[in-house]
């Protein structure tokens, strides 16, 4: 046992002095596993895209083996850094990135007139008018079961607020709409079908039959 810690002693002052004073010296990987510890050996690899704390697309970079195997390799995130690689690389960049006179070109932006405006708010107010809200809302057991009859409206546990609709007409119907284009005095507290008014500026035309705007909302029970 005694000759086994001396020779693992002499090893490690092996591998001290090689690190400490020959960094160019190959040490075969056998004197690592001989004292239990970790070869650490890097890969070249170049980067195809931006990756945080590491580098950006075309840098050359070192990984471990496993880092690259396991989550840049499979990905597509780099490649090993060999002759036909770093030569396919230079072609598509040369395929890919602007030449200067694309850079140069002006880029002009086209500004919407108030007429396509105006057509964008009067569609998404049509939208609103002819969709109807769907919700979806957990009922107080309690004040269910203390009911005087069957036919009394079913208390929601939480009402359905102003902010709630503009959340779910944006979820659902896909238009942005403020708080204040919703007229609801009093948060919505029971099952059942309503029609929420609409403020909705006069520019805005009204279809035909129609005497105000009005979002139709349906609270059902989850």
């Amino acid at each position: 046992m005694g000759y086994l810690q001396f020779g693992r002693h002499s090893v490690r002052q092996v591998l001290r002095f090689r690190d400490a004073s020959c960094d160019n010296v190959v040490v075969n990987p056998l004197l690592y596993a001989s004292q239990g510890l970790r070869y650490k050996r890097k890969l070249q690899v170049i980067l195809t895209t931006d990756i945080d704390k590491l580098g950006k697309a075309g840098d050359t970079v070192k990984v471990a083996p496993g880092y690259f195997r396991n989550h840049l390799m499979p990905k597509l995130l780099a490649f090993p850094n060999i002759d036909k690689f770093a030569y396919l690389l230079n072609e598509q960049r040369k395929i890919y990135q602007p030449t200067e006179e694309e850079k140069q070109e002006d880029v002009t932006l086209v500004k919407e007139s108030k007429e396509d405006m105006m057509k964008e708010y009067e569609k998404a107010a049509l939208r609103l008018d002819k969709a109807q809200l769907v919700l979806r809302r957990l009922i107080n057991v309690q004040k269910a079961k203390s009911r005087e009859s069957k036919e009394d409206p079913l208390e929601l546990r939480y009402p359905v607020t102003k902010d709630t609709l503009v959340a779910e007409v944006a979820r659902q119907l896909c238009v942005n709409v403020a708080p204040d284009n919703l007229h609801l005095p009093s948060p919505l507290s029971t099952l059942g079908e309503y029609e929420v008014p609409l403020r909705i500026p006069r520019s805005i035309p009204l279809p035909e039959g129609k005497v105000n705007w009005s979002l139709k909302v349906k609270v059902r029970s989850k």
